[in-house]
């Protein structure tokens, strides 16, 4: 069964333009401005969508494809929103032999996302990851920097309970 993909509206406000205008401006001519100002617009938006983008590359004269490539290479950059509740499953192999796969699952099917997305709420984000450094609790997620272990499918649901 393929996910659909979920996307949320991009909503930027008139300020958080004006924030990304005035970094370009102070930055555009510094060499190698691209990813500070890259890091700046994450910082204002909190993500990077392809209107903040094609903000920066209409203001700095980068082409857009070298922007998104950017953007897709590291790793610090998201392409979709983070949700209020940012959730994290460790994949590494500890966790993974222990069950984090179907621990993963469960959460994409009860919220209907996969890696990376967020419900269009804005209340759940889902990213998988490796290695929280808890092995001995494994299988791990966390949930805004808070950690379940020795998870089981059964549990998400009443661990997602107390989040909404």
């Amino acid at each position: 069964m393929a996910c659909k993909k979920q996307t949320v509206p991009f909503s930027g406000t008139k300020e958080q333009e004006e924030a990304l205008k005035k970094v370009i401006a102070e930055l555009k001519d510094t060499q190698g401005a691209l990813m500070p100002i890259m890091q700046k617009a994450q910082d204002i938006y909190g993500y990077l969508p392809i209107e903040v983008q094609t903000m920066i590359s209409d203001g700095t004269g980068i082409p857009l494809e070298k922007v998104y490539g950017v953007a897709t290479f590291y790793s610090q950059f998201a392409l979709q929103p983070k949700g209020k509740y940012k959730i994290s499953v460790c994949l590494g192999t500890a966790c993974y032999v222990k069950g984090s796969g179907n621990i993963f699952s469960k959460l994409e099917e009860i919220l209907g996302i996969t890696n990376g997305e967020c419900t269009p709420d804005g209340k759940f984000s889902l990213d998988s990851c490796r290695c929280v450094g808890a092995c001995g609790l494994a299988p791990v997620m966390m949930i805004n920097g808070e950690v379940y272990g020795r998870l089981v499918p059964d549990d998400v649901p009443g661990i997602l309970a107390k989040y909404n």
